[in-house]
């Protein structure tokens, strides 16, 4: 297996091992979910100002890449939250030892998709939100699964949803998902943003992100938009 600093480099360029790669194929699914029992509604106002929300689960950018092709998100920024500005670079929150998560910022309109929908994707399809401190081939606590709130209401929709399928028991194993306050989001350098569009040959794209956005085409056809 790569170290710390090999494991950087490998998945820049694709060189993913063998074993996990088909962990990760195993876990290329999406998982159908009932709607938030609670939720904000849609805003009548389509000249609403637009809203954000920041979430983590795994690498950046399948989840910047879901969330781009969903309908009602104007943008998704990948960057680093849950740690301080001094740290926020991504060979320094790599060593898993700044609290950062890599995350996603989404800014979408509330006219158009709520955000207890933004987050049945992040659960469904974005990332599995049973796996503590990594996915897929993933290791550390700046892949872990993670809401960044705002708001009380934030909290409260996040809170609620998972209270909601954790007693469903749609998923064999506990939600571990961590709902944090926002302190800041810091953007990601700018290899990083839209790699997975810029990249679509890339081993690691086509094997851990690709399915997620196939999934997200599958699972919500209502929402998914083809160009992201």
């Amino acid at each position: 297996m790569f170290g710390s600093s090999g494991k950087k480099i490998a998945k820049a360029l694709g060189l993913v091992p063998t074993a996990a790669l088909a962990c990760s194929l195993s876990q290329a699914h999406a998982t159908s979910l009932p709607d938030p029992l609670y939720d904000a509604p849609l805003v009548s106002n389509k000249e609403t100002s637009l809203e954000t929300i920041v979430v983590a689960g795994g690498c950046f950018w399948g989840v910047q890449a879901v969330f781009q092709h969903v309908k009602g998100v104007q943008k998704a920024l990948s960057g680093y939250a849950g740690g301080d500005a001094s740290t926020a670079h991504y060979d320094i929150v790599s060593s898993g030892q700044t609290h950062h998560a890599e995350a996603v910022q989404i800014t979408y309109n509330p006219s158009q998709i709520t955000l207890g929908k933004i987050l049945k994707v992040f659960f469904s399809v974005a990332h599995n939100p049973t796996e503590m401190n990594h996915q897929g081939p993933d290791h550390g606590t700046q892949y872990r699964s993670a809401i960044f709130v705002a708001t009380p209401e934030q909290k409260k929709i996040a809170i609620d949803y998972i209270t909601q399928l954790q007693q469903t028991n749609i998923f064999s194993d506990p939600i571990v998902t961590q709902v944090e306050p926002l302190d800041h989001f810091y953007p990601a350098e700018d290899y990083h943003q839209d790699y997975a569009t810029l990249h679509p040959d890339n081993p690691y794209i086509v094997t851990n992100d690709l399915p997620k956005v196939n999934n997200l085409k599958k699972e919500f056809p209502d929402l998914y938009l083809p160009h992201g």
